[in-house]
């Protein structure tokens, strides 16, 4: 799935499910594309890879169907442009708390005169290398998709105003990190969270914006759907492979008490 595609399916209301990658092993990500995951999220946030890094697991899930979306570290335009110009199929920009921060983000993330990004189409991967740049820059804006994650009190009194923001398509609602911002650390399905959840969902749905999250103990990715996320990131390769990992060597054990 291209990122055409990716946008292009969120708008017309389709879900989308990815996968977070936060080991930086191409293995990994290649096992996770061919899965059949719509998307994987390279996190540069709380992953210790890199922009190289990224490309490698770019090069991993390329040719599947596996639309490649990256998580900045942080809401910076030399970041934001570094990552563009790899070819990502969308960015997910955390700590967004303002309407200024995601009109900040929005413009890094488009060339002039709408935005700010740097202009090297002519050399980068996300043209193919200069290859086809004059049909990249002219869809680029059509094509990316801009997601502003939402993960404190701050983000969740200015929703609205982040949601009318020219640009953004996605409001991503990071709920471990808000319930901690709200003073429930570790309990995403307290009460007081998933009422100020509940404003942000308003919020987006009222500027015709795309929703976005993880599942919670007490919200299941069926929850969401039901809710109306598009984009759902139910799982990560860390996840999946120390729950698989974990549930193996309990069975190991068991079996082997039996010998005891």
């Amino acid at each position: 799935m291209n990122s055409g595609e990716t946008k292009k399916r969120i708008a017309a209301g389709r879900p989308v499910f990815g996968c977070w990658l936060e080991m930086c092993s191409p293995i990994a990500a290649e096992i996770v594309a061919q899965a059949g995951y719509d998307s994987v999220l390279i996190d540069l946030e709380h992953g210790p890879g890199s922009i190289l890094d990224a490309v490698s697991l770019m090069h991993a899930v390329q040719g599947s169907a596996c639309a490649p979306l990256i998580r900045v570290p942080t809401n910076d335009p030399v970041v934001l442009k570094r990552v563009l110009d790899i070819g990502v199929a969308g960015v997910m920009v955390p700590s967004v708390n303002t309407a200024a921060e995601a009109t900040a983000a929005v413009s890094a993330c488009r060339y002039p005169p709408k935005g700010i990004r740097g202009m090297a189409a002519s050399i980068v991967r996300a043209s193919g290398y200069g290859a086809h740049w004059r049909e990249y820059t002219a869809a680029a804006d059509d094509t990316l998709l801009i997601m502003c994650q939402i993960e404190s009190a701050k983000a969740v009194d200015n929703a609205a105003a982040i949601a009318a923001v020219e640009g953004v398509d996605m409001l991503f609602i990071g709920p471990f990190d808000l319930s901690a911002s709200l003073g429930h650390f570790g309990e995403p399905d307290h009460p007081d969270v998933r009422k100020r959840i509940a404003e942000i969902e308003a919020a987006a749905k009222q500027a015709g914006r795309a929703l976005g999250g993880i599942p919670t103990p007490g919200r299941t990715a069926e929850d969401l759907l039901a809710a109306g996320y598009r984009l759902i990131l139910a799982d990560a390769d860390v996840g999946l492979l120390g729950e698989t990992a974990r549930t193996r060597v309990k069975a190991l054990r068991d079996a082997a008490a039996t010998f005891d």
